[in-house]
């Protein structure tokens, strides 16, 4: 009889793994509509722009006309994005994805509804600082609320989000060319209001992260919130109440420290920053927005005409959707260092290859061209498409997470525009040439990352500065309790630790110093996990 039980416990300890799990991945598929419209809006303008509606109804701008209108976003999403980082830390990450979502779609409204160039730019720029506003937060919001062992996953899904809000669009733009009328343009525009409204709903929904809710000593309902998400709601689960802990003690940690402004960020994690911000960087600068924005004139210039280099578009676009989906199984075993290396290598051949096919301009260049294309945008899907935006919020210390984002978010907007601004230019001026410029970017990005990158696959938030050797060096009143306690118990403890975290949480037995900040709560919570050793060293089963 004794089996039964334990059959049903069994039983019932799946079942909660499965709801907490599917609460995890709804979530994040949710909240992965904030990046599906910053896709949707930089794709939906390459379809339009080569439209005779269109261009008839703006006047057949020039190519430096169409660069300004496509580029102009990235000015409002490169200024919302610094400013995003502040906001988010103190409204949360959540309302912060209200607000943006709103701005989106007054600004989607403006381009629907445009009576000339001017409104146009105006409506791009206020979607600008939408879209700045939702790259930086759901990046972070994504990592606040994912466990270790599956951060990377749950990234890689969201970034493919913004490749189906991409593909969508192109599309989108690939039917409603065959409208007779200017709502051939008009509508692709207003289809991203639509989405937008949808996220601003869900956004009332979804719920805060843990992380910011302890920082701000919401500790009932972050509690909650934990327990939702890691232990299928039980608050008394012994997982919940070790992740309660550990972000509970990396909170005080972060105050003794007081870092929380950007010259703190600057001084003691400069490293993580510049990775952060070069990792945003490369991501433009290794051509991937002279496809997105403007593939349809790749493929004219390659000998797809009109309708049929939309359509081409489209079909790439398929392959680059497909090409997110492995990452969401490899990211988490392989490593972010062999994914970026491998992807740099293949782009970099890949624009050469376009270079070369449109150098030769024979017969098979069209078709060389778009198979290149392909080749190039299925590898940056699989590479350097979602790690940037996953490498960035996991590294960088609960204090300036959202700070460390915005600033790689608006390296991000920064290269955006200048390579969506020069690459109609470039197209007229250097020719094939423009892919062989992106093409050594490519090579200089896998030099740095294997020169610079640490792996960071499995690491918990709280553990990061053992990877980049920045631990705090203030002591808690955990540490001073734990000084006292026997070695060979201690060292127990830890390897325990290592096996829930995938790396040894050591740094809290060393740290030096003293708590300034809440000392009587900070004492109180402290003695509380002491007082609970069992608790602290439950074995963790996810």
């Amino acid at each position: 009889m004794p089996l039964i039980p334990s059959v049903l416990s069994v039983v019932k300890h799946f079942s909660n793994c499965q709801l907490f799990a599917r609460v995890r991945y709804f979530t994040s598929i949710f909240v992965s509509l904030g990046v599906f419209l910053f896709g949707y809006d930089q794709g939906v303008m390459s379809g339009i722009i080569t439209g005779p509606y269109f261009l008839e109804y703006f006047d057949n701008p020039t190519r430096a006309q169409l660069g300004t209108m496509v580029a102009i976003l990235e000015v409002g999403a490169f200024l919302s994005s610094l400013m995003v980082g502040r906001v988010g830390d103190i409204i949360g990450r959540r309302k912060t994805i209200f607000y943006g979502s709103i701005v989106f779609v007054v600004g989607g409204g403006f381009q629907s509804f445009s009576s000339g160039m001017n409104t146009m730019i105006i409506g791009r720029i206020i979607s600008g600082f939408g879209v700045g506003m939702l790259s930086t937060i759901v990046p972070v919001y994504q990592s606040e609320i994912s466990p270790a062992d599956h951060r990377g996953r749950l990234a890689c899904i969201e970034f493919t989000g913004n490749v189906v809000g991409y593909a969508a669009s192109v599309w989108v733009d690939y039917v409603c060319s065959f409208i007779q009328s200017d709502l051939s343009w008009r509508l692709p525009l207003l289809l991203q209001c639509i989405m937008g409204l949808l996220l601003c709903v869900g956004s009332l929904i979804i719920a805060e992260t843990p992380r910011w809710l302890l920082d701000h000593d919401h500790d009932t309902e972050g509690m909650i919130v934990i327990a939702n998400l890691h232990a299928g709601g039980d608050t008394e689960d012994p997982r919940a109440h070790t992740e309660f802990n550990d972000i509970k003690e990396n909170v005080f940690l972060m105050r003794a420290e007081a870092e929380r402004s950007y010259a703190d960020m600057w001084r003691k994690y400069k490293k993580r920053v510049l990775i952060a911000m070069s990792s945003q960087m490369f991501a433009q600068l290794n051509g991937i927005n002279v496809i997105s924005y403007y593939a349809p004139l790749v493929f004219e210039e390659a000998g797809w005409i009109g309708r049929d280099a939309i359509l081409m578009t489209g079909l790439n676009a398929l392959v680059y959707v497909a090409s997110t989906i492995p990452p969401w199984f490899l990211v988490d075993h392989w490593g972010r260092r062999p994914i970026l290396l491998s992807g740099a290598l293949i782009m970099a051949l890949s624009l050469s290859m376009i270079s070369y096919s449109i150098y030769l301009d024979i017969p098979a260049t069209p078709d060389m061209t778009v198979f290149f294309v392909i080749v190039y945008n299925a590898f940056f899907g699989y590479s350097w498409g979602p790690i940037p935006w996953l490498y960035p919020p996991e590294i960088m210390p609960l204090s300036v997470r959202a700070k460390g984002a915005s600033l790689s978010t608006a390296t991000n907007w920064a290269f955006n525009w200048l390579v969506g601004e020069m690459t109609p230019i470039l197209q007229e001026t250097i020719e094939w040439r423009m892919y062989l410029l992106h093409a050594f970017f490519c090579c200089m990005s896998f030099v740095l990352v294997y020169f610079t990158y640490p792996e960071t696959k499995g690491v918990s938030l709280e553990d990061m500065d053992l990877v980049f050797g920045d631990a705090t060096s203030s002591r808690t009143p955990l540490s001073r309790d734990e000084d006292d306690e026997d070695d060979s118990s201690l060292a127990s403890s830890r390897r325990q630790s290592d096996l829930e975290y995938g790396v040894p949480r050591a740094q809290s037995t060393e740290l030096l110093g003293t708590v300034h900040s809440r000392p009587s709560e900070e004492e109180a919570f402290f003695g509380s996990r002491t007082a609970s050793p069992a608790r602290r060293n439950h074995t963790h089963d996810d």
